[in-house]
């Protein structure tokens, strides 16, 4: 089976510095994959070639067997990729059921004049409760989200890009400065998304990134050092020397 999105040989330098060498990534669909690494490893830079923020110097990137190294980030998030961000891009000054009507109104190529008629159509109305209700922010849909605690504040943005209708959804650290007890209820909520949408994950959390991932690669220097089960990475001799701890605490679940 085609994967849903698959990279080849992608590559990447900023000046003499290699931060990304000879990707290979495949995410079938349904995918519950989380890449991991120590600081400086290429991780974000990967998302932003994926995303289209940056274009690679060589290499392919495909979606559905589809090359779409070539299209400019709104055609790539057209087409099916849609990425959240380790600092929240939400309008704060409104609720969270506005927030998710603007990403509606973007996806459905709707001018923003026409604000008032779209919102009340039951169509963009039962939509936006909707996608609410995959998260579970319906009591928080009137809030204004500059109100709302950080968790729900990145619930909220999960919401934004699954209104945009993704077929692959990269989660840059959802968990970033949210306290513990939030990032579980972060996890629950992306482990609740729809089967068939495939995810990828960064995550410093290794508690949370065992949580949640069934597959996980390790980047260390912009290259792929390992890749696996979570079982097979947390064994890993070169994973605990380099990323874990030469004492490898962090630990798959049994």
């Amino acid at each position: 089976m085609t994967p849903r999105l698959q990279t080849h040989n992608l590559c990447h330098s900023f000046g003499g510095l290699a931060v990304t060498q000879n990707v290979e990534l495949s995410l079938p669909q349904g995918a519950r994959t989380a890449l991991i690494g120590p600081n400086g490893a290429g991780k974000t830079t990967l998302v932003n070639l994926l995303s289209g923020a940056l274009r690679p110097q060589s290499g392919d990137i495909r979606l559905d067997g589809r090359s779409i190294v070539k299209l400019p980030q709104y055609a790539r998030v057209r087409s099916g990729i849609v990425r959240t961000f380790q600092i929240s891009r939400l309008f704060k000054d409104l609720t969270v059921a506005e927030n998710v009507t603007v990403a509606v109104l973007q996806r459905l190529r709707v001018s923003m004049q026409w604000w008032p008629s779209p919102v009340r159509s039951a169509r963009v109305h039962d939509e936006v409760y909707e996608t609410l209700g995959m998260l579970g922010l319906h009591p928080y849909a009137k809030r204004v989200v500059g109100q709302l605690a950080l968790g729900e504040q990145r619930l909220a943005e999960i919401a934004l890009a699954l209104a945009m209708k993704p077929q692959v959804l990269l989660l840059d650290e959802p968990g970033a400065g949210v306290p513990q007890g939030e990032g579980g209820r972060i996890m629950d909520a992306i482990a609740s998304l729809p089967k068939e949408l495939s995810v990828l994950l960064i995550e410093h959390d290794m508690d949370l990134v065992f949580r949640f991932a069934s597959h996980i690669i390790v980047l260390v220097a912009g290259a792929v050092l390992v890749e696996g089960s979570p079982q097979e990475v947390a064994a890993n001799e070169q994973v605990k020397q380099i990323y874990f701890g030469r004492d490898g605490h962090a630990q798959a679940p049994h």
